[in-house]
């Protein structure tokens, strides 16, 4: 891996490097997803089946589009029972942490005779988009359905895209199916997002669209927002260790690589005070790429986006993942915590060396869907929040609302609402 001694101008050229990955950089494909988009939007499922037949080989029509009981029961029953058992494992952990993230109504009465209050509402639908082909991801599919679940969304429809054979891969299915899914319907791509924004003739429309996916996927969800809410925009994955010389560079390094296999576009950074660990991660790095299965894809995200940088001090340290606001980020210093609570900008934070970075993808609770390429400098990983909305809750007695008519009227003519003021001015037209 590249060791850089780290300053303003090598933070600036990392930066500008990792924005580079940023999927609203991808303009050439926008076209081609926008056509997908109008299509789906005009002839729905006809434009849906064709689409489906194009990219996934599959032959998928009205009659066979939703998954079935039995394809739920046969899918079950081809897991292996000792991942079924994995899987149980973590969904208690995920569904424990996120019920801790629920939110209730609340009402504040006052003796003036106002009732001021929020009330939190599930949302009615929920579509949950889950990649799919060759590689299946039960992960993703438990970390975004469960969220939704615990906040109490009634309707969670998750799409995916078929095998050629038309049917869904089996760890995938049975995880939608544990979580909570209500329906699951056959379909990827950009034509599974734009029907899940504006409806077909069998597949229903929802409320808000979740879940990671390729380029077509991400600019899909970019150009339905505001028909409908999206999560994010995710881009590649990301990781940045923060570590000291007590760090052991073998397990520093594995972490690293653990996002670095993702595709090429994912970025892995080390920010350390010490040279000598720098140079024993870059070591250890090499050796590990020669026996992992991905090498080809872990050399070149290395090659683009793979940084060591050795800073002069911890307070430089710090700075520097502040800026970059990594996606994870791992802990590895003498006193972690204490570096913990620098940090401002991270989707999560891992701490200490038995905390690495598949932990959470993976079982711990907390969420991996989480802000990537900057952003976790204002977005929050995926939760119950995400699946809820709040009402603003207002009353006031005849007496509370005399007692500051005038106040309101006068500001209301303030900005020349004269039927802002009358609508107040009314009420106590007798009176005065």
């Amino acid at each position: 891996m590249k060791i850089v001694t780290l300053n303003e101008k090598t933070r600036e050229n990392i930066l500008s490097d990792l924005l580079k990955r940023d999927p609203n950089n991808y303009g050439s494909y926008g076209d081609a997803v926008q056509e997908i988009v109008e299509a789906v939007k005009e002839k729905k499922d006809e434009a849906v089946f064709a689409y489906t037949k194009k990219f996934d080989g599959a032959d998928i029509d009205g009659t066979n589009i939703r998954v079935t009981d039995d394809e739920i029961k046969e899918a079950m029953e081809a897991v292996e029972p000792e991942l079924l058992e994995v899987m149980k494992k973590a969904m208690k952990n995920i569904r424990s942490y996120h019920q801790m993230q629920v939110q209730h109504s609340w009402f504040d009465s006052k003796a003036d005779g106002t009732i001021l209050g929020q009330k939190v509402t599930a949302l009615e639908s929920v579509g949950v988009y889950v990649p799919g082909g060759k590689a299946a991801y039960p992960s993703s599919v438990l970390m975004n359905i469960i969220p939704a679940e615990v906040a109490g969304v009634e309707r969670i429809v998750m799409v995916t895209p078929p095998g050629r054979d038309g049917k869904v891969n089996p760890v995938t299915l049975t995880a939608a199916h544990l979580a909570g899914a209500t329906q699951v319907y056959k379909v990827g791509g950009a034509q599974a997002v734009a029907a899940l924004a504006f409806g077909t003739e069998s597949i229903p429309r929802v409320n808000k669209i979740v879940g990671p996916g390729n380029i077509f996927v991400a600019l899909a969800k970019k150009a339905v927002y505001g028909h409908v809410s999206i999560d994010s925009i995710a881009g590649p994955s990301e990781i940045l260790v923060l570590a000291d010389e007590t760090a052991n560079p073998r397990f520093v390094a594995a972490d690293l690589l653990s996002q670095a296999e993702h595709d090429e576009l994912a970025s892995a950074i080390l920010v350390t005070t010490s040279r000598q660990l720098a140079e024993k991660v870059s070591d250890q790095v090499d050796r590990f790429v020669e026996q992992l299965s991905r090498k080809e894809i872990l050399t070149k995200s290395l090659e683009n986006f793979g940084y060591i940088l050795v800073a002069s001090s911890m307070d430089e340290a710090v700075d520097a993942a502040n800026a970059i606001a990594s996606e994870h980020l791992e802990i590895v210093t003498r006193n972690p915590f204490e570096v913990m609570t620098k940090i401002r900008n991270a989707g999560a934070i891992f701490i200490g060396e038995y905390s690495s970075e598949p932990l959470g993808d993976y079982f711990a609770g907390p969420n991996h869907v989480i802000p990537t390429n900057g952003t976790a400098k204002f977005f929050s990983p995926l939760g119950v929040d995400d699946f809820i909305k709040k009402s603003s809750i207002i009353y006031y007695s005849k007496e509370a609302l005399k007692a500051v008519h005038k106040d309101i009227m006068a500001f209301a003519r303030a900005e020349h609402l004269t039927a802002h003021a009358n609508s107040i001015g009314v009420r106590f037209e007798e009176e005065e």
